[in-house]
């Protein structure tokens, strides 16, 4: 049910991303990834597939739009099509608000929010042709504050409304828009380093198999805002 279908994965380079898109690789789905470094980008496209007409690496950073214009125009050169688009890129900075720094807001508020707009104001018109799947990766925190959270918390809380509005916008064009909400995943995000002691958590390719079932249901179906989380709690 996928042939030639191409998907387009935001921060693809690690973690939920890098897990996404080696799920929608095995399945026959065409991915294009993008990040902000070149070394990073060639190095996660190689350990998707070695087979060009597969895979597409691209340097883009979500924060400026015109670097997604170029990176979803590449993907219509390479691939001819854009029908998945999984916006993934996303950063956390975790300390109490009198300590955090303009900067710290700005990185959060610039990448999880404004980078999903970019995102998706780049690739709607392809989505539109292909009356495809605009998928964004946003959290537990996008409902659920918590103490050293307030710049996350808001830029999560942004992207759950900004999606769940997109949603009631675009689905006159046949184009689906849900938002996945993971609780605790094992990624390196914000300095952690996934080890046997995460085996609790969620794991990447989890997101990706919730990702494929997704696109696997019945056109008159749209599961808006899903939530995920670990079956239990560490310890």
């Amino acid at each position: 049910m996928f042939k030639d279908k191409v998907a387009y994965i935001t921060g693809g380079t690690k973690g939920i991303g890098l897990g996404i898109a080696k799920i929608l690789s095995d399945q026959g789905i065409r991915v294009a990834i993008s990040g902000r470094g070149k070394k990073e980008v060639d190095k996660a496209a190689a350990e998707i597939s070695s087979d060009a007409s597969k895979v597409l690496g691209i340097v883009s950073d979500v924060r400026h739009f015109q670097e997604e214009e170029n990176a979803v125009s590449e993907i219509i050169k390479h691939f001819g099509q854009l029908n998945f688009v999984i916006a993934n890129a996303g950063l956390g900075v975790f300390k109490p608000v009198d300590e955090l720094s303009v900067e710290d807001w700005s990185s959060m508020i610039d990448t999880n929010l404004t980078g999903i707009f970019h995102t998706l104001k780049a690739s709607v018109e392809s989505l539109k042709k292909s009356e495809g799947y605009f998928i964004t990766i946003s959290s537990l925190a996008g409902t659920n504050f918590f103490e050293n959270g307030s710049g996350y918390n808001a830029s999560k809380f942004g992207a759950v409304g900004f999606t769940q509005a997109a949603m009631l916008d675009l689905r006159k064009y046949n184009i689906k828009v849900s938002t996945i909400m993971p609780g605790s995943v094992s990624t390196h995000f914000a300095g952690n380093d996934p080890t046997e002691k995460d085996a609790w958590k969620i794991q990447p390719e989890d997101i990706g198999n919730l990702i494929l079932d997704i696109l696997k249901m019945n056109p008159r179906t749209l599961p808006s805002k899903i939530e995920i989380r670990p079956l239990k709690p560490k310890g």
